[in-house]
């Protein structure tokens, strides 16, 4: 494939870098539209968006940073070459301290939580089909031996040392093209979130169908990548990222089993009948009106009975003033 897309002089534009700036251009340009759909102020969106981003860049270069320190110090001209080094131990730093920068700034501007979440999610699963695509030129998180099976028809294989060098790719060997497999499956979800979103049932569902969709996917596209850097669980029946695509299942399944609307069959309170078919403010003008017509039409009756009493009183007395006709 081609890990360096353009050369000027000596600088190198590493495809995959590029084509993560793209995907996070397009989320950016992406979560305001999706902002204005859920109702969220837009201009908050991106800002959290580039405070998020800006975390997870920093941070998971400082983590690369400490752990070769060493190297680093022997080497200083090798800190030039950071932004290079892929690994899911980055990755998964990276985006969760960029979670909880999203969190922090997010509690900070009093923006709605779950309608927030929502509008980040589209946006979110396109920056990591995008991610996966300049993955897949790069070499980075490179796939399996696709053998001479049906798999062949659509194998990569790298031939460019850089491959090798900055994601430790082998050359001139047929692979899965796992990268590809993944781009294709968040393609997809980000473009069901989308459309799903003006009808999504309540606040939060479509964030929390991001989590088990991107889950789903992760977990199944890790049987074709190699295991090298990946970890071990369970006597490597799991890897780190099986093991973290678990978890964002759950926790989607959580999130969605958090805003159900009461079961079918389930018996409401009185108060509850009551909230929803007259909220407290309609109650109250509902109460008052009828006080107050009550009151006026006591009032009116008591002017009638007045004025009928009068006339009664006055009766007699006219019938007195008559002259008689004999």
């Amino acid at each position: 494939m081609h890990p360096v897309l353009f050369h000027f002089g000596l600088i190198l534009i590493p495809a995959y870098g590029a084509l993560t700036a793209l995907g996070l251009v397009l989320a950016l340009f992406l979560a305001e539209r999706t902002a204005r759909v859920v109702g969220v102020d837009h201009g908050a969106v991106w800002n959290l968006c580039v405070v998020a981003l800006f975390t997870a860049l920093v941070s998971s270069r400082l983590l690369l940073a400490v752990l070769n320190w060493a190297v680093l110090r022997r080497h200083p001209i090798w800190l030039l070459t950071l932004a290079t080094v892929h690994h899911p131990l980055l990755a998964a730093f990276g985006a969760l301290l960029a979670a909880v920068a999203a969190l922090w700034f997010a509690r900070w501007q009093r923006m709605p939580l779950w309608p927030t979440a929502d509008a980040l999610a589209p946006p979110l699963a396109l920056g990591m089909a995008f991610e996966q695509w300049g993955a897949l030129l790069a070499g980075s998180g490179y796939g399996t031996e696709a053998g001479k099976g049906w798999a062949a028809r659509w194998a990569v294989t790298y031939a460019d040392p850089l491959a090798a060098h900055w994601s430790g790719a082998p050359l001139g060997v047929a692979l899965h093209p796992v990268q590809a497999y993944a781009a294709l499956a968040f393609l997809t979800l980000s473009i069901f979130l989308l459309f799903w979103l003006p009808y999504r049932r309540q606040p939060g569902d479509v964030a929390g169908f991001l989590l088990l969709g991107a889950g789903v996917a992760i977990f199944f596209t890790e049987f074709w990548r190699d295991a090298a850097g990946r970890g071990a669980l369970l006597g490597g029946a799991l890897d780190g990222p099986q093991a973290a695509a678990i978890f964002l299942v759950l926790a989607g399944g959580l999130a969605l089993l958090e805003r159900k609307a009461p079961a079918v069959g389930q018996m409401l309170s009185v108060e509850q009948i009551q909230d929803a078919v007259f909220p407290p403010s309609r109650w109250n003008e509902t109460v008052t009106a009828g006080h107050g017509a009550q009151q006026e039409s006591g009032t009116k009756k008591g002017i009638a009975s007045d004025e009928s009493e009068t006339e009664d009183e006055a009766a007699p007395e006219g019938r007195e003033q008559k002259p008689s006709l004999h």
